[in-house]
């Protein structure tokens, strides 16, 4: 069929003039890919997630960012924060696959099945783009899970020899026990005697229970808190607190071997509770991620899905 030479714009993009007078319309001329659009969408997509995550956050129904370091973790991940991560992921990419649809070059002499397959494609480019786009620009909720779990498992390992014991200004977790040690029962008479009552003696007693008091202290940590205290310490240590609270050699090694029993029954149950703590804190990373997964994978679907209806209306 012969056509004017004066073609119109959309005429000339999208056909070629052969001959000098006959136009023929070509499907290869044009590009099957509109990036314009794909950007377009992916950028409305990106906004709209971020002001919907917004909302949540200040709605208290967002624990868990879909795409950064918000809320108060994955420890809390419950029922409202995924509807809301599914409802954001479904608002914005449906919003981003429709513009990237609508926006789209209008393609001629295609096949209706190829038209439904290339707008389809663009709303899954519009989705990926803004996905890639929010990871690159803000940090990973998938680091932030997995980060977590990690730094819970490490906490256990470095932190569950002293975890739950008290410590003292100084932060000597033994300070109770050794405290523990030097305690005076009331039915028992010392045996030291006090022979002078001049500040000079109180400061020399007072500087001595303290080097006593710290020496028994790194006794103590310097032991790993797992195994049996050493006999000879126990005698040494022994030693040092009959002097102190006047009990016998016999009954002040037994309270240090009680004592030394406590701290070490102490240890135990705060490492228990750790490790069931990094055990909890990294069930709750895996949880979070298979929901952020499968919100990922329905903000996807529905953005494909939006793209083909707003390539119908651009058609129409």
């Amino acid at each position: 069929m012969a056509y004017p030479n004066t073609l119109s714009a959309e005429e000339a993009q999208q056909g070629r003039v052969i001959s000098g007078n006959t136009f023929e319309r070509s499907a290869q001329s044009a590009s099957a890919v509109s990036w314009g659009a794909i950007a377009a969408g992916a950028a409305a997509a990106a906004a709209l997630s971020l002001i919907l995550l917004i909302l949540g956050i200040w709605l208290g129904l967002s624990s868990v960012s879909p795409w950064a370091h918000a809320g108060a973790g994955a420890a809390t991940l419950g029922v409202s924060t995924i509807v809301w991560l599914t409802l954001t992921q479904l608002l914005a990419s449906a919003m981003g696959g429709y513009l990237a649809g609508r926006l789209r070059t209008k393609w001629t002499e295609v096949h209706a099945d190829e038209v439904y397959f290339r707008d389809t494609a663009h709303g899954f480019l519009a989705w990926a783009v803004s996905s890639l786009a929010t990871a690159a620009l803000l940090t990973s909720v998938i680091g932030s899970i997995v980060g977590g779990g990690i730094q819970a498992g490490a906490t256990v390992a470095g932190g569950a020899a002293t975890a739950g014991m008290v410590q003292d200004d100084e932060g000597d977790p033994m300070a109770y026990f050794v405290d523990t040690l030097f305690r005076r029962d009331a039915t028992v008479a010392t045996t030291t005697t006090t022979t002078s009552d001049t500040p000079t003696d109180t400061a020399s007693t007072n500087v001595g229970n303290e080097r006593e008091a710290a020496e028994i202290s790194r006794i103590l940590m310097f032991h790993d808190l797992s195994k049996p205290l050493p006999d000879d310490d126990v005698r040494h240590v022994g030693q040092l607190v009959a002097q102190r609270t006047g009990l016998s050699q016999q009954d002040a090694q037994k309270r240090v071997t009680d004592t030394y029993a406590r701290a070490q029954a102490q240890v135990r149950e705060a490492e228990t509770d750790a490790r069931a703590a990094a055990d909890t804190a990294r069930k709750a990373s895996a949880y979070a991620a298979l929901w952020l997964f499968v919100s990922l994978l329905i903000g996807a679907f529905f953005a494909s899905l939006a793209a083909t209806f707003g390539g119908r209306q651009r058609d129409a």
